[in-house]
């Protein structure tokens, strides 16, 4: 699936924009806050119904503007057929997400989709973050890797926030411990179903991950682990785990077992990234889980995502510069950002696309726009 088209209404700083996006490697030329990274945050936008930047989605929405709009136009080449993702934004207002005229309540299940994977400076914290952040990560891999199976970690979590909310009515007296058992059930059932879907993604991950570390220059042994809180292997199992806690999770009012409590561990010589890996190991870590989860969408979905790379080359060595765009040019489209198009080894005139203060200005793939305003 390719990304032929965006189109950007009042988003961030871009009045209107559109963009011809073809085969293989683009790059986004222009000077720091022109606008590089707020236009891979759009085709994310576009593509995922999800910003990678920020949760108050209100800062999506141009300055003065009543609303936002991203139109991602796809290319399923295998199929033969043209499709169309439609996202509107009004602060204060559900968000509207549309495919192919019909309206739909998520993008993320959708076959008729690009696949997309970001790499942005602020997205370090999947690495050297909290472990919520690595979880969720994972479960976007499983919703890509298996779209029939996305609804499984949200249902888990309706389960688990109902059992919570028991577990306090328990302690304030008006429900007896027995009614949790039906609650129980349904979080053991579906808790299950998301440490056998982790599991299975972080084994197709493992290989490509230690390969690509090795190949990105990480010095030493580095490893990808799936860390369980719960010892099961089948529902009855866990049930036994949550039937021993509790008496402790009434205790505390709340669930403190089960995949809610996972962890995505990236290892270094048997030493935690998180914790004693520097910035720049850290950085290519999140590279090479990147590169992996492209190696597997393709061998699973047939088809690699998108690669969106921001600022990826001002902090890499010559070596390291020519090895990630031959990465990038082994498959799939691609779009990197830099200051100096000169930082993308073997760029050529036809791939580059000029950006200035919220406006595409240039570039072979540019279809003429509206000047912008900043914001």
């Amino acid at each position: 699936m390719l990304v032929t088209r965006l189109q950007l209404r009042d988003f961030r700083n871009y009045r209107q924009a559109t963009l011809e996006l073809p085969r293989g490697l683009s790059v986004v030329a222009g000077a720091n806050g022109a606008g590089k990274t707020n236009l891979l945050e759009a085709i994310y936008f576009g593509c995922s119904g999800r910003s990678p930047r920020t949760s108050n989605e209100r800062e999506l929405v141009r300055r003065g503007a009543p609303v936002a709009r991203v139109v991602v136009d796809a290319r399923d080449e295998e199929a033969a057929a043209d499709h169309r993702l439609e996202v509107g934004l009004e602060p204060g207002e559900a968000k509207r997400l549309r495919t192919d005229g019909r309206t739909v309540d998520s993008l993320v299940a959708l076959l008729a989709r690009p696949l997309v994977s970001i790499f942005l400076p602020e997205r370090l914290e999947l690495v050297k973050g909290g472990p919520a952040a690595r979880r969720g990560h994972l479960d976007q891999l499983v919703a890509a890797l298996w779209p029939a199976r996305a609804d499984t970690r949200g249902a888990y979590a309706r389960a688990l926030t109902q059992r919570n909310a028991l577990l306090a009515r328990i302690r304030a007296g008006v429900a007896g411990p027995a009614a949790l058992d039906a609650w129980d059930a349904e979080l053991t059932r579906l808790g299950i179903r998301l440490m056998q879907d982790r599991r299975e993604a972080v084994e197709g991950l493992i290989a490509p991950f230690v390969g690509l570390a090795g190949r990105l220059g990480l010095p030493g042994r580095a490893e990808l682990r799936y860390r369980p809180r719960s010892a099961a292997a089948d529902a009855e199992g866990l049930a036994m785990e949550l039937e021993k806690r509790r008496t402790a999770d009434l205790e505390r009012g709340f669930t403190a077992h089960g995949p809610h409590r996972d962890e995505l561990q990236l290892t270094l010589e048997g030493l935690s990234l998180r914790a004693y890996g520097s910035q720049g190991q850290q950085r290519t870590a999140l590279l090479a889980l990147l590169f992996a989860e492209r190696e597997l969408l393709a061998a699973r979905r047939g088809q690699p995502p998108l690669m969106l790379l921001d600022d990826v080359m001002s902090e890499l060595d010559a070596e390291r510069r020519n090895l990630l765009v031959s990465l990038l040019r082994s498959g799939g489209q691609a779009v990197v950002t830099s200051t100096e198009a000169d930082h993308v080894p073997g760029s050529d005139p036809g791939e580059l696309i000029w950006v200035e203060i919220g406006a595409i200005v240039g570039g072979s793939a540019v279809r003429p726009a509206l000047a912008a305003t900043g914001s």
